[in-house]
């Protein structure tokens, strides 16, 4: 046993506790676990042994080997026995078995070779006779465990034997071959170490493969077919389209490389179905309405009609091959007039008239979309409170088979207006479908419910009034699956589709099922039903109905044929129709404006934007002297007031120049702090505006100036104004400067003590000249101009120069008067004007007293202004002179001047800028609004420019049409 474990099955076991030395502990452990698996202890042969422990030995030794023989001898007679009972299955699925196996000839490397196997093998059979012949049993057994212990070994015995017999039948009669040889040395080998945990996993990936359910490997092998067919498909109907797209892509190039070579490409029109043209036609009559030609004259179309749920949406859907209308149970769902054109194409699409996106009618995620939309265009057409709309939504739908005509779906007519509706949709429906009926070129397509009564019918009556001959009306029967199934007497359907029930006449007379009243159905699914519903119907078999009034397959055929034979017979007369109307707005523009060019609205739009952004590009021309200038003006025109009012006058009543310099210091920072940043900026915004609007009426004024625009200019210019507010950081730097400014009271040189002196001139001019209007309004006209101009004096205006003439009396007696009246000069008032028979009150004596007292004041204030022109010498050298309100006035001059300087650099580098943004962001929504463009943009020639643009290109795609018709004809 010690060779075995010093060979290369040694080193596998030791392999395993230099993997995991953990679960071994230390090497002596590992030793002992080792002898332990083997049955025996360690043999230490490092000391003599007594014959007793010789002994002992030696039966250890052999329950040893007969442990060792019976587990590996039981394995392998379970692995034989297992080979060769299933043989003929290893055989059969070997080679897919060998297939699925993972890559171990690395073990090649850690198992024994065949011939070392064979070797172990021969040597544990050699030490098994050994065994059998030498084996004794222990004497201090007890007889019932020796007679155990016989049994046992016999029974070992035989097994043993029977074993190696079928071991050795098995090598020397059955073959399998070279490759099932070497699976069989395979076998061996991977059981030879069960403690290995790779080898076991490899094992058991090879048992589970082998044992795999046969079903289950062939509903995979299904499943993989299909979706390998699946594939293909897809895969040659996007071949399709990627050779579309490079064959335009090709296209597109060559183009692309005439551009570079400076050569212009040849344009090439596409190709447009004979449909398309036409359903642009309907469009653009759509809108158009004038005196010489009316809505009711338009081209042909088909009118789908009908009560309400009864199928007419569901005709228009087999007829399109696709489910592209919303669904509803017993609810409104057409609330608009829908426009389809159907044409035939290689794929089945629907688009709308203003969008690009497609909807491919194959997948039900983009039907779901497309009816998605539908219902929200409907929704968001209706308005005002209103339940239906007259606003058309416009959609193509195309597909292989697909007969080419243009249809219109109507709301369904109602008998009863529920609480969830306008109370007048069932009128406004009813005027609607009138309407689209009166048109004299319009084919009626009337949808009746075959499952209710005939007596119940709206439809019918309306029909008939529109067209009672009946030369333009196709009748429809729709359920007719229900019908006959509810109905006792199948000759009523008879006479509905002879037309012998209702009181109407058509064209033809047609029986539909459009479906089992499964809202998931497919069109194929319904097509199918229809089709087998009238192949097995009692109708046909009983001859009560022709095979051609049957199946909407039927009904296409006969709507198309009709339409295009009307559209053939009445298109020629529309389009001369509307060239004879070309004619007359042609004439009429060549009378009334000889000399202009036909513009719309949008043109007309389009030159108003370019003059008023060129004006706002004319505020950069502006001198930054020009614009200082204007901003000190009307900075102080907003301010002088305040200036005067809470700052000079109640400063200069002080009594002593400390007290008029503490005041105007307190009263200077308060209204720099508060109410001057703001009223600077609106100055500025005021500047801007004023500057802007002067290069408009300087543009007004130019000879070439058009005054079509001039509404519009001013709107857009008043709404530009409106939004644009200041920089909020113009008001913190303003304050900042301003406030910085005025409390510096020095002036520096004799320059700005005369501008300083000047300005309070002017200003105190200004205000007595202000002050004298205004008392001159209170007194009325004086005694020269009541002499010379006949004027008289009012009773309250006498009264007034009473009093004046009291307060003269008190003002030349004190001269330094304060500004109020104290309550002893009121009564002498009032008692001395009493003697005049004048009798007035004290609020009356202080409403004159204050335009008096200011005169008074200013006068006086002129006077001290003569002084203070020649004491800058006693200033500069530092003397105390009564000049504090000129100090006063160049501290608030040169606050002016940054002020206006700040601004005017705000206005160049960024508000100009930001007005040029706002007027486009206006002109760029008015753009986009048509109803402004009218309201602002009128007259004669906007209108007449207007019409004659629409009849040409309604004219041109008339002719356009005739000729491709007449080409396919």
């Amino acid at each position: 046993m010690e060779h075995l474990l010093k060979g290369k099955f040694g080193k596998i076991v030791f392999s395993s506790y230099s993997k995991n030395p953990l679960k071994y502990g230390s090497k002596a452990n590992f030793k002992r676990g080792v002898s332990s698996v083997w049955g025996g202890r360690a043999v230490d042969r490092s000391r003599p042994l007594l014959k007793s422990q010789y002994q002992q030995q030696r039966r250890d030794y052999g329950i040893f080997v007969v442990r060792a023989l019976r587990s590996v001898l039981k394995i392998r007679y379970l692995l034989l026995g297992g080979a060769v009972g299933g043989s003929v299955t290893l055989q059969r699925k070997y080679q897919d078995w060998k297939d699925g196996l993972p890559d171990l000839k690395w073990l090649e490397d850690v198992l024994p070779d065949n011939d070392k196997w064979q070797q172990f093998r021969t040597s544990l059979i050699q030490l098994r006779d050994n065994v059998k012949d030498n084996i004794e049993v222990d004497p201090r057994l007890k007889e019932v465990t020796q007679n155990k212990y016989r049994e046992f070994k016999d029974w070992f015995d035989q097994r043993l034997d029977d074993a190696i017999a079928v071991a050795e039948k098995s090598n020397s009669q059955i073959s399998y071959g070279g490759d099932f040889a070497r699976i069989s040395e395979f076998v061996d080998r991977l059981y030879s170490d069960t403690k290995n945990e790779v080898i076991n996993n490899s094992v058991v990936h090879a048992r589970t493969f082998l044992q795999k359910d046969e079903s289950t490997r062939k509903e995979s092998q299904a499943h993989l077919d299909s979706l390998h067919d699946e594939v293909i498909q897809t895969q040659i109907r996007y071949q399709r389209e990627l050779e579309r797209l490079e064959k335009e892509n090709k296209e597109l190039r060559k183009q692309n490389l005439l551009l570079k070579q400076g050569r212009k490409p040849s344009s090439r029109q596409v190709k447009r179905s004979l449909i398309d043209m036409y359903s642009d036609v309907l469009d653009e009559l759509a809108d158009y309405d004038t005196t010489t030609y009316s809505t009711a004259d338009q081209l042909p179309r088909v009118v789908v009609v009908g009560d309400q749920s009864s199928g007419k949406t569901s005709v228009l859907e087999m007829i399109a091959q696709a489910r592209i209308f919303p669904r509803g149970a017993g609810e409104m769902m057409t609330r608009a007039p829908v426009k389809v054109t159907l044409s035939e194409g290689p794929y089945h699409v629907a688009q709308f008239r203003d969008s690009s996106r497609e909807f491919d009618l194959t997948k039900e995620l983009d039907l779901a979309d497309l009816r998605r939309e539908v219902e929200l265009r409907m929704r968001n057409s209706v308005r005002g409170g209103k339940t239906v709309s007259s606003d058309v939504i416009s959609m193509t739908v195309k597909g292989p088979g697909i007969q080419r005509m243009v249809l219109v779906d109507l709301p369904g007519i109602i008998s009863t207006v529920t609480t969830d509706m306008a109370s007048d949709t069932r009128e406004a429906i009813k005027v609607m479908t009138q309407a689209y009926m009166n048109n004299p070129n319009a084919i009626i397509l009337c949808i009746q419910d075959g499952s209710v009564d005939a007596e119940r019918s709206n439809v019918t009556d309306l029909v008939s009034q529109c067209d009672p001959s009946g030369k333009r009306t196709i009748f429809v029967l729709t359920k007719v699956d229900m019908a006959e199934e509810n109905l006792t007497d199948p000759n009523r359907i008879r006479k509905i589709l002879q037309g012998k029930l209702f009181p109407m006449k058509a064209l033809g007379y047609f029986a539909v099922v459009t479906g089992r009243g499964r809202r998931d159905d497919s069109i194929q699914t319904i097509r199918e039903y229809e089709e087998n519903f009238f192949r097995n119907s009692k109708l046909f078999k009983e001859g009560r109905v022709m095979t051609a009034q049957v199946t909407t397959r039927n009904l296409s055929l006969a709507v198309a044929d009709c339409f295009w034979k009307m559209v053939k017979e009445t298109v020629e007369q529309q389009a001369d129709a509307f060239k004879a109307t070309r004619f007359n707005l042609e004439t009429e523009w060549k009378n009334t404006f000889p000399r202009l060019r036909e513009q719309d609205r949008d043109e007309l739009f389009e030159r108003a934007r370019t003059e008023i952004l060129d004006e706002v590009v004319n505020l950069s021309q502006v001198s930054p002297k020009k614009w200082e200038d204007c901003l000190l003006d009307r900075i102080w025109e907003r301010v002088s007031d305040h200036v005067f009012e809470n700052i000079y006058l109640p400063a200069a009543q002080s009594e002593s120049q400390g007290s008029f310099n503490t005041t105007v210091d307190i009263k200077l920072r308060q209204w720099a702090e508060r109410a001057l940043p703001s009223k600077s900026v609106e100055s500025g915004w005021e500047t801007l505006q004023t500057e802007f609007r002067h290069f408009l009426e300087k543009a007004s004024k130019s000879p070439d100036h058009d005054t079509i625009f001039d509404q519009l200019k001013e709107a857009v210019v008043t709404e530009a104004m409106q939004k644009h507010l200041w920089e909020d950081k113009a008001l913190d730097v303003l304050r900042v400067i301003q406030l910085n400014t005025l409390e510096d009271r020095t002036v520096t040189d004799k320059k700005d003590w005369d501008s300083a002196t000047r300005f309070l001139e002017s200003s105190i001019k200004d205000k007595l000249k202000n002050t004298e209007n205004l008392l001159h309004h209170m007194l009325g006209p004086s005694a020269r101009e009541r002499w010379m101009y006949w004027q008289y004096l009012t009773e309250e205006q006498t009264r007034r120069n009473a009093v004046k003439v009291e307060l003269d009396k008190i003002l030349n007696s004190n001269q330094s008067h304060p500004p109020v009246l104290s309550y002893d000069e009121l009564t002498t008032i009032r008692k001395n004007i009493q003697h005049s028979n004048i009798d007035v009150d004290s609020e009356f004596i202080r409403e004159v007293w204050y335009p008096v007292y200011r005169t008074h004041f200013l006068k006086k204030a002129q006077q001290r202004i003569n002084d203070c022109r020649r004491s800058y010498f006693l200033y500069h050298q530092g003397e105390e002179t009564e000049c504090s309100d000129v100090i006063l006035f160049h501290r608030i001059q040169q606050m002016l001047k940054v002020t206006s300087n700040a601004l005017r650099q705000q206005i160049m580098n960024r508000e100009a800028r930001r007005l040029d943004k706002e007027i486009k962001e206006v002109l760029d929504d008015y753009s986009q609004d048509n109803e402004k463009k009218e309201k602002l943009l009128t007259g004669r020639r906007v209108t007449l420019a207007e019409d004659l643009k629409r009849v040409r290109q309604i004219q041109e795609k008339l002719e356009d049409f005739i000729q491709a018709l007449n080409k396919e004809k």
